[in-house]
């Protein structure tokens, strides 16, 4: 199902962003003074009344990058304008009109798709008075907005529903349920070339320039016969090495991005050794509980190294993703993406089955016979029932007499019992211990 889709255009730091923050209700897109710091496409969907579109933020139309991505950037523009249904143009009433805003209304102009002038920061009765200069755009009313506050969202929301497409049949959301997989690893892995790949277009902009991806990008596929969303990531790297408070956001974004999906492809470098950013990124996977695959990219540039040895070289070193499934693709080359797309799902199914409280119960029994809980100070810990409370991930509670009578290593083992014994073989498991409750 493809939707209505609005195009936020627009010269650098007009506020695109923070439009785009403000329509959705929560952040989205990286908003700094710094002008430039959107590259990519980032879109959301957004239901308003009783229609649904893709509201599409992207870099600043003229913009100057720091990293020699100009052309780049200007591509994602012109893909998103040609593909939009609707232009949202968004200009400074602080700065009035300038020739850059000149060139995008000619721009806007020779499109005739139906579009929206949006008057940014208007703050006061000053801003208002200057932003009637917009007129001499050609491109009609300016609708006065402070997106920051924010001040006249609705007004332009109500407007621009009247100028999408007439409503599909099967206009909806499209997001309820859908399985969100995030790619994950240090710059340079290929995160966004896999995402490009995958989507069978050039939806994020590529670079060998480390740091390309600033934000966390949300892009919607349908590989075969199966749709979920890819989330391209800044790539991640030591704390010591955040030059900026960009790079400082770029990082939250990307912890914020594997919190909220359901499975993490971990990119690595197969022509560079396991780094200590390696190794951060699978403690934050393991720390989320989220379901994973460590993806050795760029396998066809490594010649003759064979895979069993490799595989060793990888448990050596992220011992505690042992249980992690590995595939080694060519995202440039487009080998194995399906492999890993449907092994993906299967994590994903793996991370929402429930296991009967019989059968879980039955399990810790027989675990303990084999070894119990450590006696503590003369202090016995005793198991009373256990029970699976929830899924993604699959979350066992034990019931007990004192809960902190029960260490790690007793944790870890069960944890590999259950592994071995239940459907969760590949990703990780939740338990948890709690004091039973006397009945009164």
């Amino acid at each position: 199902m493809k939707l209505p889709s609005v195009a936020i255009v627009g010269r650098p730091n007009v506020g695109k962003s923070s439009f785009l923050n403000a329509a959705a209700g929560q952040r989205i897109s990286i908003v700094h003074d710094r002008p430039g710091v959107t590259r990519d496409r980032i879109a959301t969907e957004l239901t308003y009344g009783d229609r649904t579109f893709d509201l599409i933020d992207m870099g600043g139309i003229g913009i100057v990058d720091d990293q020699a991505l100009d052309e780049d950037v200007e591509v994602q523009i012109d893909a998103a304008i040609t593909g939009a249904d609707v232009i949202l143009f968004v200009v400074d009433s602080r700065d009035g009109v300038t020739p850059l805003d000149k060139e995008v209304a000619e721009t806007i102009r020779r499109t005739t798709k139906p579009h929206l002038l949006v008057a940014n920061k208007v703050d006061g009765e000053r801003h208002r008075v200057q932003a009637q200069e917009f007129y001499r755009l050609g491109l009609g009313e300016p609708l006065m907005i402070s997106a920051i506050a924010p001040l006249g969202i609705t007004d332009v929301l109500d407007k621009l529903i009247e100028l999408l497409p007439p409503k599909a049949e099967d206009e909806a959301p499209r997001r309820t349920g859908e399985t969100l997989i995030a790619l994950v690893g240090q710059r340079n892995a290929g995160k966004s070339t896999l995402l490009n790949a995958v989507a069978g277009e050039d939806r994020v902009i590529v670079s060998e320039i480390p740091g390309t991806t600033r934000d966390a990008v949300d892009v919607q596929v349908r590989f075969g016969e199966r749709s979920f969303t890819l989330i391209d990531t800044a790539g991640l790297q030591r704390n010591a090495r955040l030059d900026d408070s960009v790079e400082y956001y770029s990082q939250l974004r990307t912890h914020e991005s594997i919190r909220r999906c359901d499975v993490v492809l971990h990119l690595i470098d197969a022509t560079k050794e396991i780094s200590q950013v390696d190794k951060k990124a699978a403690e934050s996977v393991l720390d989320a509980f989220k379901p994973t695959i460590i993806v050795i990219n760029k396998w066809d540039l490594v010649g003759d190294i064979d895979t069993e040895k490799y595989l060793k070289y990888i448990s050596e070193k992220l011992p505690p993703l042992h249980f992690v499934p590995v595939i080694f693709i060519s995202a440039k080359e487009r080998l194995r993406l399906r492999q890993l797309v449907d092994l993906a799902f299967e994590l994903h199914d793996q991370s929402r089955h429930r296991v009967p409280t019989s059968e879980v119960n039955q399990l810790v029994e027989d675990s303990a016979s084999v070894r119990g809980p450590r006696v503590t100070r003369g202090k016995y810990p005793k198991i009373y029932y256990a029970t699976q409370v929830g899924v993604t991930p699959p979350w066992i509670v034990l019931f007990v007499n004192d809960p902190t009578l029960f260490k790690d290593d007793f944790r870890r083992f069960l944890e590999n019992r259950f592994r071995e014994a239940l459907p969760f073989r590949e990703i990780p498991i939740r338990i948890s211990f709690r004091k039973r409750q006397r009945e009164k």
